[in-house]
């Protein structure tokens, strides 16, 4: 009996060292998964404020005066009551629900509103710039770009 407890000491430092390497693969395999699905839901989100919250909320204004607030104006229109021209006539804002700014995009960069739109000429233009801030293949935008949105 003294004799199966002198083999059974615990663990070697090569057993332990097998299982840390088994645990940094498999870590290594699976990290960048996460990353890529935490990048591709902040896409999302961002996406999902342009197409529903920021759209409704244009359509709202759009509704109460015929048209949507120019690029001068800007979404600001949507908090308070534009004065320069063309002034809305039936203006009742703030068009956002519980919000009394605007609300910037998951990288904390304002979203970017053209009206007229240059690639929806009848209605708007609205984008993020993404993660980069800056105009290029990543950003999100309301309107077809030919699969590099």
């Amino acid at each position: 009996m003294s004799r199966y407890r002198r083999n059974n000491r615990g663990f070697t430092l090569i057993e332990i060292l097998l299982v840390l390497m088994i645990i940094t693969i498999l870590g290594a395999l699976t990290v960048p998964n996460f990353i890529k699905q935490g990048k591709n839901a902040t896409r999302d989100a961002a996406q999902a404020e342009i197409n529903v919250n920021l759209s409704t909320a244009l359509d709202l204004y759009e509704l109460d005066n015929g048209r949507y607030p120019t690029t001068e104006q800007g979404m600001q229109a949507l908090i308070t009551e534009p004065s320069a021209a063309p002034v809305p006539k039936n203006w009742r804002g703030p068009y956002f629900k519980k919000k009394k700014t605007l609300p910037q995009d998951p990288w904390k960069n304002d979203y970017v509103y053209v009206a007229p739109g240059v690639h929806n000429t009848e209605e708007y233009d609205l984008s993020s710039l993404g993660p980069d801030g800056v105009e290029s293949a990543d950003d999100i935008v309301n309107w077809e770009s030919g699969g590099t949105d």
